[in-house]
């Protein structure tokens, strides 16, 4: 069983941005998201959308997102 709740992509944007990401650009709902010491992220998920937890699993490899950030 998986640690992450599935979210609403606002709310993992907003938790994203809390831990130091910033949304660098914007086209449509692809945000390229960066942080100093970590490489740029694509963020391509409308703000409705419901992300799942194997998503969320793999967001958090990418970006050091964990499920008490959310």
């Amino acid at each position: 069983m998986s640690n992450w709740p599935a979210s609403k992509a606002r709310r993992v944007l907003a938790a994203l941005e809390r831990i130091g990401w910033r949304v660098q650009r914007q086209r449509g709902p692809h945000r390229l998201l960066a942080r100093p010491g970590w490489p740029d992220y694509e963020f391509a998920f409308h703000d409705r959308d419901e992300i799942g937890p194997r998503m969320l699993a793999r967001i958090a490899k990418g970006t050091g997102l964990s499920p008490k950030d959310l």
